[in-house]
């Protein structure tokens, strides 16, 4: 009897994990800022709970938090608006450098492959930004604005709604998972203190590899130095596959400007250097023990969560993976599963 009853709740299961997989990946368009809320949430409690034992109005402490995240929001756009100029006031000569390349390296693809990929009589740029060509990128652009701008008023609703404690994780997992008020309260503690200790090192180790690698593209004369720092801060958030990015686009991104290829090797080995200083070497001393997931997880919740939700679900697969982590860690049945997300 005892048998049957685990070969049927084995069975159940089977069915239920993909079932919940697909509702998330159906309903992302509320999931996706749900979770990121969270995450933003989190990062503002101790200053919501500082602001509270200054007997602060609860709702003054939110649109203090509000006001804070619109001075973040405002300097970003202004460091975007920065590397929008930078870009567009750039001369025809690095436009006519840039063609000559991409032809070049075309017409020795062609000569390989033995066909015409481009048409010689009309420049690269001409095919490339043509009138059909911009109309049909016209449709998909409005619709990632629309959806962007969906994705961040839903978010900004869920922050404020986690800060005022409408959505309380406590008693949510208190009634769901745990049940036991003393496990839920040391487990939501062990949550709060490991994803804001995330978030924190994430944030630093993402300006410092931003900063270093505009650096390095201003050091060897490489356009755009603001533009690649905001990019590799940004992209640096997507564990694993960001640094890989970075490396790869910038070192094309400088074939086209570097004539001398020692100098080329030296600022590919340069912004690899960044990359592995602070995201190989500083990240890992700073997150500590508490983040020890082994690098197939790693990898497993990347594609996981990439294929479910996108660019957001490679961004968020590895608090949502420490999330998990600490979950199972709560019950005797599943620790060994916890044990085997870990590096040891």
């Amino acid at each position: 009897m005892l048998n049957d009853r685990r070969t049927t709740n084995f069975l159940l299961l089977i069915i239920v994990i993909p079932l919940v997989f697909y509702l998330l990946k159906i309903l992302s368009f509320i999931f996706v800022p749900l979770i990121f809320s969270m995450f933003i949430a989190l990062l503002f409690l101790p200053i919501m709970r500082w602001l509270t034992k200054r007997k602060l109005p609860n709702a003054l402490s939110i649109v203090i938090i509000v006001l804070i995240i619109l001075v973040f929001f405002k300097l970003a756009g202004d460091l975007i608006q920065l590397s929008s100029k930078e870009i567009l006031s750039t001369s025809d000569a690095f436009i006519f450098k840039a063609e000559q390349k991409i032809k070049l390296l075309i017409s020795s693809l062609e000569s390989f492959f033995g066909t015409e990929l481009l048409n010689d009589d009309i420049s690269i740029s001409t095919q490339l930004l043509d009138k059909d060509t911009l109309l049909s990128n016209f449709g998909p652009t409005v619709n990632f604005i629309r959806t962007t701008l969906t994705m961040v008023l839903m978010t900004a609703f869920f922050v404020v709604l986690w800060l005022a404690e409408s959505i309380n994780v406590h008693k949510l997992l208190n009634n769901t998972i745990l049940r036991q008020k003393h496990t839920s309260v040391k487990t939501f503690m062990k949550i709060e203190k490991d994803l804001i200790k995330f978030i924190k090192v994430k944030v630093f180790v993402s300006l410092l590899t931003g900063i270093g690698t505009g650096l390095a593209c201003y050091a060897f004369d490489v356009s755009f130095p603001i533009f690649w720092g905001l990019f590799a801060f940004i992209i640096n958030f997507i564990q694993m596959v960001g640094s890989f990015a970075t490396v790869i686009l910038l070192s094309i991104f400088a074939f086209v400007e570097i004539e001398v290829a020692s100098t080329l090797i030296f600022f590919i080995l340069s912004i690899t250097g960044v990359q592995v200083l602070f995201g190989a070497i500083l990240e890992p001393v700073f997150m500590g023990k508490s983040f020890s997931i082994n690098i197939i997880t790693v990898l497993v919740m990347l594609m996981l969560w990439g294929f479910i939700w996108g660019i957001p679900g490679l961004i968020m697969a590895i608090p949502i993976t420490v999330f998990v982590k600490i979950i199972l860690e709560q019950f005797p049945s599943t620790k060994l599963i916890a044990s085997i997300l870990s590096k040891g």
